[in-house]
């Protein structure tokens, strides 16, 4: 079995580890949603992974879902990640940007008073952080069968967008309840169209972005992500065998594309996870926890149990900039600092040392 320093090949790209940077929201956007000068550093730091996975990017200013988060469809948009992007070639790393659009996880008042759109007209539960304190998530508009074709465009001008900027690709977000994970769901899901009331139907959006975003850049620059009965934000999966039908769809209609991986927050050894690895016959990349921190030990224990090609990990990158050497060579770990995770400047974002340092 491979060993977390080996090397992988995926498509067109050489990772030289397997240890993927999960995708990792931060707040730190200007309130145009462009990434600055502590983005370009705060990536750059991290060009050792053998993949970085961006934060959450919206595609557009309706999927804006928190403050102070990026997008990719604006100019000036575009020329930040252009920076961010330069930096982490420099450093000799591979970098994709992950498409988030929040759906009905969102608010007006995060997006300069722009309305919230869903797959239902059905609000999400708990509030949202707004600059002016805790709100409930307001009463989604539902999505016009005649609008759906316009929101898949937003997914495919930002993945040019990306290309642009000279990121290596994108990794469609269809997980953690956000919009596409939305219309997979049966829970926020109450359409009675061809988007809704199946399996089949609820997975034809996610087959529609993911399909046009790889017609559009090439199925080698671009994987996705999903989470299957995660049960979070609302995204409510509770039947089992519901929840095998939709993503056995998914998957068969994805998998003839040829992307560059399937991202899985999921149990590594749950059958259905298993099921859904085989049935997409590519590379696989897993994360074990979302409510805790990833080991070395047990990283290395999804490669040698043969459940995955390669591992994601978050808030130990977010802490260690030069993971991969920390853990090839036994070196001591920098810890978390839960206090810094969202907004706010350097402090916790770029400030956390390297080895060399």
């Amino acid at each position: 079995m491979p060993d977390l320093f080996d090397s992988l090949t995926v498509k067109t790209w050489t990772f030289p580890n397997r240890l993927v940077m999960a995708p990792l929201t931060r707040n730190r956007a200007d309130a145009g949603g462009v990434p600055g000068d502590l983005a370009v550093d705060y990536y750059a730091q991290r060009a050792s992974a053998g993949l970085i996975i961006t934060e959450g990017t919206q595609p557009s200013a309706v999927g804006q879902g928190y403050l102070n988060t990026p997008g990719l469809h604006s100019p000036e948009q575009v020329a930040g990640w252009r920076r961010v992007a330069d930096a982490v070639h420099e450093r000799g790393g591979r970098i994709v940007a992950q498409l988030m659009h929040a759906g009905r996880v969102s608010h007006p008042d995060n997006k300069h008073g722009l309305e919230t759109v869903a797959p239902s007209a059905l609000a999400a539960p708990n509030e949202m952080f707004t600059a002016d304190g805790m709100k409930p998530h307001p009463v989604p508009r539902a999505l016009g069968l005649d609008e759906i074709p316009a929101v898949v465009e937003e997914y495919v001008q930002a993945a040019r967008n990306a290309v642009e900027a000279g990121l290596d690709g994108v990794e469609v977000h269809a997980a953690n309840g956000y919009l596409i994970h939305q219309f997979l769901a049966p829970g926020p899901n109450q359409r009675e169209d061809e988007y809704g009331g199946s399996p089949a139907a609820r997975a034809r959006f996610a087959i529609e972005v993911t399909r046009a975003v790889a017609e559009a850049i090439g199925p080698e620059r671009v994987g996705i992500r999903i989470s299957p009965a995660h049960n979070i934000q609302g995204a409510t999966e509770d039947d089992p065998a519901d929840v095998e039908a939709t993503y056995s769809a998914l998957i068969d209609g994805i998998a003839p594309l040829g992307l560059a991986y399937l991202s899985i927050l999921a149990d590594p050894r749950a059958e259905l996870t298993q099921r859904l690895r085989k049935d997409f016959g590519g590379i696989v990349v897993l994360n074990d926890g979302f409510a805790r921190l990833t080991t070395r030990e047990q990283a290395q224990t999804i490669l040698d149990d043969d459940l995955a090609d390669a591992v994601a990990v978050g808030r130990l990158f977010l802490a260690n900039p030069d993971l991969p050497r920390r853990w090839e060579t036994g070196a001591e770990l920098n810890e978390p600092d839960a206090d810094t995770f969202y907004g706010g400047g350097a402090e916790g974002y770029t400030d956390y040392p390297a080895l060399d340092d």
